[in-house]
């Protein structure tokens, strides 16, 4: 049995639950219970208690990678979960910062982990830092550093890491995800797929040995590119005849109705307190 409940996501999608700019989601595989990134610290708690999912039951937290809506919320759930194993890249705290344009202005932020390792430790974590595919669990997977090889997934240049006095776009090395290989093929957890959703998935499907892509959940920062990318992500993704495609978070919503138009029943939003089974 495999249950992925989304706790934190940009929107509410059941009565009683708190929306906030940020992703989560908790994992039930078998006798395992696995959260999945932490949000940005507004409702993941009281989510979980709203939509019956015992923080005290997980035993692992996995982060996609180290960015503040991710990773906010970790304070909160460490203490409850006792001394969890937290699953991340190496260079999960790489200092980051994002930049926008208000008119003429151009906004820097630091957008990065905003809690440092020493405190998590201090509150339980125990940290296992992996970069390659590995098994964390039985059946459940982290792809680690995913390869960056379509020609049109590009990343975002509005995602800066600094280098030599100055700054550079962040390729966000430590994106990963989560992949549960099923008997009607591969559901793979997203949080922000900035490796490319489509690289991603065809990093899955090499390291396991499994072509068929049953599912695809959480968030693919499809909103945050160009439009001839998304274009080109949605006709790769239609070549792998997925049977669930459940987004989140960072697809934002002009790219997620352009999916739902593209893939009519088998689309579904992934907001707070959605629940999807897998046999």
């Amino acid at each position: 049995m495999l249950r992925i409940t989304i706790l934190c996501d940009n929107v509410v999608g059941f009565p009683f639950g708190i929306g906030e700019h940020g992703f989560a989601a908790y994992v039930q595989k078998d006798a395992e219970a696995i959260l999945f990134d932490a949000g940005s610290g507004k409702g993941i708690v009281a989510n979980a208690l709203t939509f019956g999912c015992d923080l005290k039951a997980a035993r692992k937290i996995c982060l996609s990678h180290g960015h503040f809506d991710h990773t906010e919320g970790l304070p909160q759930v460490i203490p409850l979960m006792g001394n969890p194993e937290v699953h991340a890249h190496p260079g999960i705290f790489q200092e980051r910062f994002g930049e926008r344009r208000l008119g003429d202005t151009v906004v820097r932020r630091f957008i990065g982990i905003p809690h440092r390792r020493e405190y998590l430790e201090q509150l339980g974590a125990r940290f296992r830092l992996e970069s390659g595919f590995h098994e964390i669990a039985p059946g459940v997977f982290l792809t680690g550093e995913v390869p960056r090889e379509t020609p049109f997934e590009k990343g975002d240049p509005n995602l800066l890491i600094p280098f030599s006095g100055s700054f550079t776009q962040d390729p966000v090395l430590d994106d990963q995800s989560m992949v549960l290989p099923t008997s009607k093929g591969l559901v793979v957890l997203m949080g922000c797929a900035h490796a490319g959703m489509i690289n991603t998935l065809q990093y899955a499907r090499r390291s396991t040995g499994e072509k068929r892509v049953r599912a695809v959940l959480g968030g693919t920062h499809l909103g945050f590119l160009s439009p001839q990318q998304l274009e080109d992500s949605m006709m790769e993704l239609e070549s792998m005849e997925p049977e669930l495609v459940a987004v989140s978070h960072c697809t934002g919503l002009p790219a997620a109705a352009r999916l739902m138009q593209k893939f009519g029943e088998r689309f579904r939003f992934a907001h707070v307190g959605s629940s999807f089974l897998f046999d």
